[in-house]
């Protein structure tokens, strides 16, 4: 996929990426793709404070049609929390960590027998053996189903996030902002499409609980605007 292209210099308005609020796996470096887990409270009052900086940024709001948000409840929870009203977006869930899922990376790693990475191996080159279904207890008390699959490759979700940006571009062509509430990763895969660089660079981009990025076309060029804000 080329930076640049016919269609960029139609690009007038401006993509925001927030990521979620802070949840318990956050902090512990569980991995979290499609497991629903809650923000934990410092997560929605970081979702609530990411709504404020986001209103000082962009005064005059997002328009009606272009706030979008992964399904998932985390997600759900923090564009909800900053005060705006989304559409659902499957094509920004996270990425599916398959045999990795709701594991820390030394967990992942011993269960391995070795050394392993998400963005260099992805969890297909981990053990079958890891698949399977389990149950998490958070600190609230809350069960939480954890499904362990083959998950997918940083490849599957650079594909499947050009459906998010085919829905933001229309948009973004008549001037307006348009808002992606979404997750760590798939949001820095995201940006490596929208730059169309690899999918593995998006491990060189820092992205904070409830901190946002504003992608943006300049001179002709899909650009980074802003990160980690």
């Amino acid at each position: 996929m080329s930076t640049t292209n016919d269609g960029n210099g139609a690009i007038r308005g401006r993509l925001v990426l927030m990521r979620h609020g802070q949840t318990v796996w956050s902090e512990s470096g569980q991995y979290t793709g499609r497991t629903n887990i809650p923000l934990t409270d410092v997560g929605e009052q970081q979702a609530r404070d990411a709504g404020e900086r986001l209103r000082e940024r962009f005064p005059q709001g997002f328009g009606e049609g272009c706030v979008f948000a992964s399904p998932l409840r985390r997600a759900q929870q923090t564009v909800l929390l900053a005060g705006f009203d989304p559409q659902p977006l499957d094509a920004l869930m996270e990425w599916d960590y398959g045999r990795a899922e709701g594991r820390t990376r030394v967990t992942v790693q011993q269960m391995h027998g070795g050394e392993w990475d998400v963005w260099r191996d992805g969890p297909q080159a981990l053990d079958q053996a890891m698949e399977g279904d389990w149950t998490e207890t958070l600190p609230s008390g809350e069960r939480v189903p954890v499904h362990n699959g083959p998950g997918e490759t940083v490849e599957d979700v650079y594909e499947r996030v050009q459906l998010a940006i085919d829905a933001a571009l229309p948009r973004l062509a008549e001037g307006r902002n348009v808002l992606f509430v979404a997750h760590a990763h798939v949001l820095r895969i995201l940006t490596m499409r929208w730059l169309g660089l690899d999918p593995h660079l998006g491990r060189l981009l820092r992205f904070d609980t409830a901190h946002y990025s504003v992608l943006s076309v300049y001179k002709g060029d899909r650009v980074i605007e802003r990160w980690n804000c």
